[in-house]
């Protein structure tokens, strides 16, 4: 290993804003083994692309698996060509042939082997091609990698005929089918009569499986050898091949070369080779580098354990920790192990005792049980487990099965951690990378065992380049073997004696702010947990007795305090206790100069804002620190957290003494720190900052996107909370009154009184702004009645639109799960879902069919404005709305809770007579509606209602707290996927390449037509020839894929699925069956997507290419038309110039436009959009995958100047254009009209699929309608304000996200901030109560409406903006304490 250090040229990308070169300052030092240290050698500065050769992510070569043999021995010549996944067989491998050559009894052996990620490269594939030609054998093991799978089944079906022997091991079925043994042969496999196929078919396998497979495999050759049969004894050899492949040493390996060769090998056949049966290791047990023998008994195991005679104090004391790991047995049957070895000598070293456990197959599930749990208690012996395969506990790289690993956990019920082994790259690739792991790695080892609840992805050892050998890096073995520990110590240390620091964010750095989180009421959740812990015997001494106090004491004062300029400071730490106590504070300096600096500073001291009651402590954490500065947030990159920053971790983990961190709530800035995007080194900020604090984070059920950063970057166990329950906007003031008037005019419209209706609907519509969605006609004008019909159908579809949106009502408290009648609008809207793969059909579509109709004829006729169908659909919206309250009122008592939901609905659902959606419907026009079909829908609802009220958002964290495993749960949308609920699970992503699905491809479709279709009309019936769009990391979870699926259908590809029903290929649909052109794409995918979904832009990045390079006319293939010109402008390759993937550079998120609005720290428009190009222009390359992201500013210029049309989608209903700044912070509007050479400002749309009927609206349509459901909806802003402090920040922040659309995209009318200035500040009593709840951010709602007009975005009267002015100065003072 030291050789390899010292021999490569180990250069770094010297910007620090990678912090690589910080790993001078970290003494970073990996070495092989205790005794030899290398010293850390300085490092080059030369600025070099992180990646080298062939821009792919491994540059290792198979010339260092190659033994060429002495071939002047007159010997016959074998030659085997291998390809596995990891290189842990490669020494055993080299050892048994080179054993065989020095031997030279009876062949000359060559043997050379390719890492199956190697193949990526054309050259080493060509090679690879090459060697075939002449082989032998050919042997395969775990090729699972779709692309690269059918690369192997290419180049080895053309030479198969001829080789002597074919050998597969598990691996896709493609590639299986290519095995040859004599007449055995798996060439039938995915025929249904083959045995070998039904292994792979049955998907949901019972508990033995992987077992029954290994008996299978131990028992057969005894079988099969007494079958006279050549058959029988081709199959016999194929087995006994694979028992000495699972047994993987130098010797076995060596006697399977031998009966192989022997038997196929024509040269060979006569020689009758001698060679030994498989040396049989046990398949599953327990097994320790100091121990006589592997054990399967775990009694016997301990009492070796309790005689160590090598054993130190600690390890004898009965209370030490002990610590269950999970190992793969081919590392230990190769003798490839010597990272094993590193963690179990660091625990032990650490006074922890452990259990290491080994399988043979691919489900961990069976032996984690019989060795972990106690047969007599069924207590685990266990305090925390560590997995260092890296992979699923059952069902490896291959077909997971997680309710199976999920049961198996819950019986052990310890934290599970998952640590990574590197397998595609090598550690010195790994160092160098921006990215960190491999994508296909993340996608197999991080997003797979999240499903099970595994966390904490450290990488623990790398892999020689030479050697293919696993070595410890024993930097991330200390902190892996440090954290498991910790976790350990929760299942060990009493209630009384834990201490537990909560943690609030506050952003934009301001006091109104503080305990900032989506979706969140934080004090008083905060005060709920903190009450909770109290009687359950934590020590928390002097707890005020409210949640208002707990404010107060926080920011000092009642609600955001007047006349005190700081927070409650917990702890003020001087310069030399702080670079004490944290040793990478050097690393800092470069961002933001010595210590203390400016930020949570007083000048001398660093300042940690909080409190402590006994053992907990509220503390505040800090900001980013470069909001406010314009300058700063142009940087490409982001740069390091502050000193102030730096200090609070310290301060937490080392001062305070924490056992375990509870961040509160979406979002904090730990998890977005610089640092490799997954499997970060020590000096990746996240990774230094959460030290080895054991993280527990509660987390917005709807958002795994970013709860998935914070797992992986922060070591979190993320706890979801539900988001507020949802109410249907409604209407009020003169929206209502038009209601009011459409109902007479559908009663009187053939009365003399019709027109006269007419015209009071039309004034009364453009009072309220309506002209600006419906074309209406003059009042007075003459109009037929049909004419008539249509003007009222269009204005009645609008304000049915406006009422029937859902509003999430107020703020959650944690701990209060919503009342039944709170649920009513969110059972709703599940019920206005089909869900054909349970065979339930949609509430509405359901009555519709009672009437005569289908519901999708309704949903069409009602956005045409038709206006009996605009009134069907109103009919149908209140019986489903009806039918489901009479439903939830059924199964409640007085007190609106839910009662023992199965009980009563077994009563309910037992006799068909009282059903009460069946008593409801009776007195409707939907009296005859379908009964079994309603049966099956509601008993679906009553699940979903049990799901929604059911509470365990405190209980999963009392068990993380008492180091138990909490159960994994997706997150996303409650309404799509009812699996999301109950709240309170370890929320996890989904499998990234399971995505687009065929569901969600077929929903894309239709939003496409649906975009190109508007478009086309708004532009005089031509296609847009680019279309630029934003890819965000939830939409994909929640929609399984829907805006990915978009842009490939916008490009004219369709996703290809393996046997796994993993998408890792695409194919072009023909021009004829797409029956238009190709559009153009201009793709910026979110920082979140990129981290989560760096395979899917792969694809995407090749699907573009693909089509780029198609022979097609040019006018019927905007991709390639723009890809010519582009790459002729530019002097590049036309696969260059059709790069179309962009993002954030690795380790850097969002634009930060959002940051420059909600601080207000931008001069004009222009600077925005330098931001936005100098921070989004990082473009993914297929070609050169290892290389991530890099700078292509000039192609991206290129790209967006075609574009005419923007495009964004949103896919639930919390969140909205104005409630968070992400929408806005993406939006290329204007910039795009800057960059066109004709100045034209390209249309915006927005595509909305939160119903079923999805809707694309232009971008000034969405946000009109959002501000009519929220903004300036007594409903919403009451709900607010009745929260308390933080809401009011609420109200706050979508004015602010208002002028963020004004900023960016110039599409918010003058009447939305007129009418915001009539609600919030006309209204003395209105603005009584906003100042006196939340004073600060009352004060920048006041400067919020001022910059609208500085800027330019809002007409009005000088009165308004004086009284703006003079309240502005009255707040200021109150805050300061000054009474005039």
């Amino acid at each position: 290993m030291s050789s390899l250090i010292s021999s490569s040229s180990f250069t770094l990308p010297t910007s620090k804003t990678e912090h690589l070169s910080s790993l001078s300052q970290k003494h970073f030092i990996f070495n092989y083994s205790s005794s030899k240290k290398i010293r850390p050698r300085k490092i080059g500065f030369g600025v070099r692309c992180a990646a080298v050769g062939n821009g792919l992510f491994t540059q290792s070569t198979p010339e260092v698996r190659r033994v060429v043999p002495n071939r002047n021995q007159g010997l016959p010549s074998v030659k085997i060509v291998y390809v596995v996944l990891e290189a842990q067989y490669q020494s055993s491998l080299t050892t048994a042939v080179k054993t065989l050559n020095r031997e030279g009894r009876y062949a000359a052996f060559e043997v050379v082997g390719y890492l199956v990620e190697e193949l990526r490269d054309e050259n080493t594939y060509k090679a690879f091609c090459d060697d075939l030609v002449d082989a032998n054998i050919f042997i395969g093991s775990l090729i699972f990698v779709e692309e690269l799978a059918q690369k192997v089944k290419v180049a080895v079906e053309k030479e198969r005929d001829r080789l002597d022997a074919v050998l597969v091991f598990p691996s896709m079925p493609e590639v299986m089918r290519l095995n040859k043994l004599g007449s055995f042969s798996m060439s039938q496999l995915g025929q249904s009569k083959s045995p070998f196929f039904q292994l792979f078919k049955r998907k949901k396998q019972s508990a033995g499986f992987a077992e029954s497979m290994l008996k299978l495999v131990r028992t057969l050759p005894k079988v099969l050898k007494y079958l006279p049969s050549d058959k029988a004894q081709d199959a016999r050899l194929y087995i006994l091949s694979l028992q000495f492949w699972l047994g993987g040493s130098p010797e076995n390996l060596q006697n399977f070369v031998k009966m192989i060769s022997g038997s196929y090998i024509p040269a060979l056949k006569g020689m009758k080779i001698a060679y030994s049966d498989p040396v049989l290791f046990l398949d599953s047990g327990i097994w320790h580098p100091l121990a006589p023998c592997m054990y399967d008994d775990v009694k016997e195991y301990l009492n070796w354990y309790g005689t160590r005679k090598d054993a130190n104090e600690k390890l004898k004391d009965p209370n030490s920790p002990v610590i269950g790991l999970i190992l793969q047995r081919s590392h230990i049957v190769t003798g490839d192990d010597s990272h094993y070895v590193a963690v179990i000598m660091e625990l032990e070293a650490k006074g922890a005792k452990v259990i290491p456990i080994f399988a043979g197959g691919l489900d961990f599930s069976g032996p984690t049980e019989r060795y972990l749990v106690d047969p007599v208690t069924k207590k685990p012996f266990i305090h925390s487990a560590i997995s260092l395969t890296g992979f699923a506990l059952v069902g490896g790289p291959a077909r997971q099965d997680h309710p199976r690993a999920i049961e198996a956990l819950r019986k052990l019920d310890v934290p599970y951690i998952v640590a990574l082994p590197l397998v595609f790259q090598t550690t010195e690739e790994w160092l160098i990378s921006s990215l960190g792991l491999h994508p296909i790695q993340v996608a197999l080892q991080v997003a797979l065992p999240e499903l099970d609840g595994g966390m904490e992805p450290i990488v623990f050892s790398g892999r020689d380049g030479r050697t293919g050998k696993s070595h410890a890096l024993h930097k991330r073995v200390e902190q892996l073997c440090t954290r498991a520990i910790r976790w350990a110590e929760l299942k060990r240390k009493s209630k009384e004696e834990k201490k537990v620091a909560i943690t609030v964010f506050s952003f934009p750095p301001d006091k109104g702010n503080v305990g900032t989180a989506a979706y969140l009421n934080v004090f008083a959740s905060i005060f709920s947990v903190v009450k909770d812990l109290q009687r359950d015997g934590y020590n928390v001494d002097g707890l005020p007795e409210t949640s208002e106090a707990l404010i107060e004491d926080i920011i000092h004062d009642k609600e955001a305090k007047f006349s005190s300029p700081n927070l409650n400071i917990a702890y003020k730490m001087n310069v030399r206790e702080y670079q004490s106590l944290t040793p990478y504070a050097s690393a800092l300096e470069e961002s933001w100069g010595k210590p203390p600096g400016n930020l949570n500073s007083d000048g001398e001291h660093l300042l940690v804002y909080g409190k402590q009651y006994g053992n907990v402590f509220i503390g505040v954490q800090p900001t980013f620190g470069y909001e406010g500065d314009p300058m700063r947030l142009l940087f490409s990159k982001s740069a390091s957290p502050h000193h102030g920053f730096a200090a609070y971790y310290s301060f937490v983990e080392k001062i305070f003494k924490a056992d375990a961190v509870l961040h509160f709530g979406t979002h904090g800035s730990l998890e977005f720190m610089p640092g490799k995007q997954v499997g970060m080194s020590d000096v990746c900020y996240p990774d230094s900052l959460i030290g080895n604090i054991p993280n527990i984070y509660y987390y917005a059920a709807n958002n795994p996107s970013e709860a998935t950063i914070a797992k992986r970057r922060s070591y979190a166990n993320t706890i979801s909370y539900l988001t507020p329950p949802a109410e249907n906007a409604g209407l009020y003031k003169g929206l209502k009154q038009l209601s009011e008037l459409i109902s007479s005019y559908q009663s009187l419209k053939d009365s003399g009184r019709g027109p006269q209706i007419v015209n009071s609907i039309i004034s009364t519509a453009k009072q309220c702004n309506l002209d600006k969605d419906v074309s209406l006609p003059e009042e007075g004008e003459e109009l037929s009645s049909q004419q008539r019909d249509l003007v009222v159908g269009k204005v009645y579809s609008k304000i049915m639109e406006i009422e029937s949106r859902l509003l999430p009502c107020g703020l959650h408290v944690i701990g209060e799960p919503p009342s039944a009648m709170e649920a009513v609008a969110t059972l709703a809207n599940i019920a206005a879902l089909d869900r054909p793969e349970d065979g339930i059909i949609s509430l509405p579509g359901i009555l519709a069919e009672t009437v005569g109709c289908n519901i999708e004829d309704v949903y069409r006729g009602n956005d045409n404005g038709i206006l009996k169908d605009v009134e069907l659909l109103r009919q149908i919206t209140e019986a489903s709305r009806g039918s489901i309250s009479a439903f939830v009122d059924k199964t409640t008592n007085k007190r609106g809770q839910v009662v023992d939901v199965a009980g009563k609905l077994g009563s309910i659902l037992g006799f068909g007579i009282n059903e009460p959606w069946i008593q409801y419907l009776a007195n409707t026009k939907f009296n005859r509606a379908d009964r079994d079909k309603l049966r099956t829908l509601f008993e679906f609802l009553g699940e979903c209602l049990k799901l929604v009220v059911a509470d365990n958002e405190l209980g999963s964290l009392k068990q993380a707290l008492e180091g138990s495993y909490v159960e994994p749960g997706p997150g996303g949308d409650p309404i799509r996927n009812p699996k999301v609920l109950p709240t309170g699970k370890n929320i996890h992503a989904l499998d990234p390449q399971a995505i687009p699905t065929e569901a969600a491809m077929q929903s894309a479709k239709v939003v496409v037509h649906r975009l190109l279709e508007r478009q086309k009309a708004d532009n005089g019936g031509q296609y847009p020839e680019t279309v630029a769009l934003v890819l965000w990391g939830t939409d994909n979870i929640k929609t399984y894929g829907e805006s990915l699926g978009q842009v490939l259908w916008m490009i004219g590809v369709r996703p290809i699925a393996d046997t796994f029903g993993r998408v890792n290929r695409v194919e072009p649909v023909s021009l004829e069956e797409l029956g238009r052109p190709r559009i153009d794409v201009v793709v910026n995918c979110s920082g979140v997507f990129r981290d989560l979904f760096i395979n899917q832009m792969n694809l995407l990045d090749r699907a573009v290419k693909m089509v780029a390079e198609l022979d097609e006319p040019e006018d019927q293939n905007f991709v390639k038309k723009h890809a010519l010109q582009q790459a002729e402008a530019l002097g590049v390759s036309l696969r260059e110039a059709a790069t179309r993937v962009f993002s954030n550079a690795s380790g850097s998120y969002s634009s930060n436009v959002n940051l420059a609005v909600e601080n207000s720290s931008w001069n004009d428009e222009k600077q925005l959009q330098d931001m936005y190009l100098s921070r989004k222009s990082f473009a993914f390359d297929s070609d050169a995958p290892g290389v991530g992201m890099s700078e292509k500013r000039k192609v991206f210029e290129l790209a967006l100047s075609t574009a005419e049309a923007t495009f964004q989608n949103l896919d639930s209903s919390e969140i909205s254009l104005t409630d968070v700044s992400h929408y806005f912070d993406s939006d290329p509007t204007n910039l795009v009209q800057t960059l066109r050479k004709d100045g034209k400002k390209p249309s915006a749309y927005i595509a909305d699929t939160t119903t079923a009927n999805a809707q694309v609206r232009t971008l000034s349509e969405t946000v009109r309608l959002d501000a009519r459901t929220k903004l300036l909806n007594p409903k919403w802003y009451e709900g607010m304000i009745k929260s308390g402090y933080e809401g009011v920040r609420e109200i706050e922040k979508r004015l602010t996200n208002t002028v963020g659309w004004s900023a960016t995209s110039g599409q918010v009318d003058n009447w939305v901030y007129e009418e915001a200035n009539t609600t919030f500040i006309q209204d003395e009593d209105m603005l009584k109560r906003l100042m006196d709840t939340n004073p600060n951010s009352f004060r920048k709602l006041v400067q919020t409406f001022l910059e609208a007009n500085g800027r330019g975005y809002w007409e009005t009267s000088e009165d308004n903006i004086e009284k703006l002015r003079q309240l502005y100065s009255e707040v200021e003072d109150k805050i300061e304490g000054i009474d005039r």
